[in-house]
């Protein structure tokens, strides 16, 4: 695969791509092509048709760049485009965080005074991830309640008969 410079005045986005992209999300991108440098370069076809990397081409357009590395993906055909296109924008949505090592890396990132805004989570949501929860022990009236508002019931796994497990 190879990496050529094109001029950002070359690309021509896609015109059925359906996924969107705000101003805040466009200036999100712009801050980390500035913290990060280009680490991934615009998808097109052939004929300099953007097939990812819409967002990244707005971002370029407001720092100002004339050129933009690209990776030309001639050998697809019309229907893996159009699939494609969706499938790169979509792919990354049904992954998952693992909250725990997130925060972890995140008060790493705290504690080394890195701007957090530029990761794309917006405030309310790093403050939820570093905050601490705060557990306090229940007196012994709240834990009997606790007991009384979730029984235990366990179904038997050969006839399907109910038993509250506190009473076994």
């Amino acid at each position: 695969m190879k990496i050529t410079q094109k001029k950002v005045t070359e690309l021509i986005p896609y015109v059925n791509n359906s996924r969107t992209h705000s101003d805040t999300q466009v200036a999100q991108i712009a801050a980390s092509i500035k913290e990060f440098g280009w680490t991934n370069p615009i998808l097109v076809d052939g004929t300099n048709g953007i097939i990812a990397g819409h967002g990244r081409l707005l971002a370029a357009r407001k720092l100002g760049y004339k050129e933009v590395p690209t990776i030309e993906l001639a050998d697809l055909t019309e229907t893996q485009r159009k699939a494609y296109v969706i499938a790169d924008n979509r792919l990354a949505l049904n992954a998952e965080w693992d909250n725990q090592l997130l925060t972890i890396e995140l008060n790493e990132l705290l504690a080394d005074g890195f701007a957090m805004d530029i990761l794309g989570f917006d405030s309310e949501e790093i403050n939820k991830l570093l905050d601490e929860p705060d557990f306090q022990p229940a007196t012994e009236e709240e834990q009997g309640k606790l007991d009384e508002l979730d029984p235990k019931w366990i179904a038997c796994p050969h006839c399907g008969k109910e038993f509250d497990a506190r009473q076994a």
